[in-house]
């Protein structure tokens, strides 16, 4: 086997990018997309010459689907990826696994259930500049990280939250910026630092009152490893600033990424408007490297899409770690730890206490 029958749950907006994906990689046959029967559904269907279903279960019957990426909301990423999985069809969910660790589980039981694979979109984990922290980690270039930070001060307007009908609400997007933006630096912070085992944090909603949800939250973490880290995410900051995520290490010497800047990419809105790079870096003898870097990623970003090409590289990795029989780079297990880290803040500013690990799931 060396090519799947594709398929995607969700016709939104980020759901384009998936489809552009999946027509082009030579490991993907695009068969079909599922949703609500709507006129944009049958749009969807018709721009990427793909068949239109509106049941997960008679989509992979009818179809021969054998994987499938979930574009639907956060609080539906559970339903058409237990569905999935228990027949054995492998499964790529968007960011952020789910709104709630029930979900997680019950996500993860069906992946082990039908022997399905379940992987989870984070595709800044595929810019070179964040790849490169994570090289320097494992080479042990910082001796042990010991401190790390992830910041996004960011900006959401009404007329974003009025885009879609979910945005905004607990019951239709799951929360805020915790669980729609900030997820991207979370797993980021998680894949450098490790573990956790105790979070305090609180969230507020500053400078949106349209809307239920948070639009900033900020956190303190302890690692597993003993190391220690903070959060702090916001939507509230006009124009948008910028989103950073940093590792200080044992022998003093510090990296980070600035993963966004300016106004941050909203797909179906706007693009991305410059390229990820390394924004700090003091290893000795390699202080001079970020302005070569630099160049170099800023001409690979004006050499592809960035909104497609990043995706793309994830999505074929994912398809590759199925045929392979391989995990592939973003496990579901990676994607619940995120879903675990918000928890625990919200969970924090509603107890006043420290959120402790593991979580229980409700």
């Amino acid at each position: 086997m060396n090519r799947l029958k594709t398929a995607i749950v969700g016709a939104g907006k980020v759901a384009h990018l998936h489809a552009a994906a999946l027509k082009a990689l030579p490991e993907s046959e695009f068969v079909a997309v599922c949703g609500r029967p709507t006129a944009g559904l049958r749009a969807f269907a018709e721009k990427y010459g793909v068949q239109a279903h509106t049941d997960v279960g008679e989509m992979i019957a009818r179809a021969g689907v054998q994987a499938i990426v979930v574009c639907t909301p956060h609080p539906g990423h559970a339903a058409p990826t237990v569905a999935a999985a228990r027949a054995g069809v492998h499964v790529l969910v968007e960011k952020p696994m789910a709104s709630t660790l029930e979900d997680c589980d019950a996500m993860l039981a069906a992946a082990k259930a039908g022997g399905a694979t379940i992987g989870l979109v984070s595709q800044r984990r595929f810019y070179p500049a964040c790849r490169r922290i994570r090289a320097a980690l494992d080479a042990g270039r910082l001796g042990t990280p010991v401190l790390g930070t992830a910041t996004m001060f960011g900006w959401r307007d009404e007329a974003y939250y009025r885009s879609d009908p979910w945005r905004g609400s607990w019951a239709g997007e799951g929360g805020g910026v915790l669980v729609n933006q900030s997820p991207h630096q979370l797993d980021l912070l998680l894949w450098y630092m490790g573990e956790v085992s105790e979070v305090f944090g609180y969230w507020a909603n500053l400078n949106h009152p349209t809307i239920e949800v948070d639009d900033t939250a900020v956190a303190v973490v302890r690692f597993r490893s003993g190391g220690l880290g903070n959060i702090l995410v916001s939507n509230s900051q006009n124009p948008g600033i910028n989103a950073r995520v940093s590792v200080h290490g044992s022998n003093g010497a510090s990296i980070g990424v600035q993963t966004d800047g300016g106004m941050m990419f909203i797909p179906g809105r706007s693009a991305i408007a410059d390229a990820a790079f390394n924004d700090l870096w003091t290893i000795p003898g390699e202080e001079g490297m970020p302005a070569k870097w630099r160049e170099e990623d800023d001409a690979l970003f004006r050499s592809v899409n960035p909104m497609e090409h990043f995706h793309r590289l994830q999505i074929r990795d994912f398809l590759q770690s199925v045929i392979a029989g391989r995990p592939p780079a973003v496990t579901a297990e990676d994607g619940r730890r995120v879903v675990e880290l918000f928890t625990a803040i919200y969970r924090a500013t509603r107890d006043g206490v420290p959120s402790r690990f593991p979580l229980s799931a409700k």
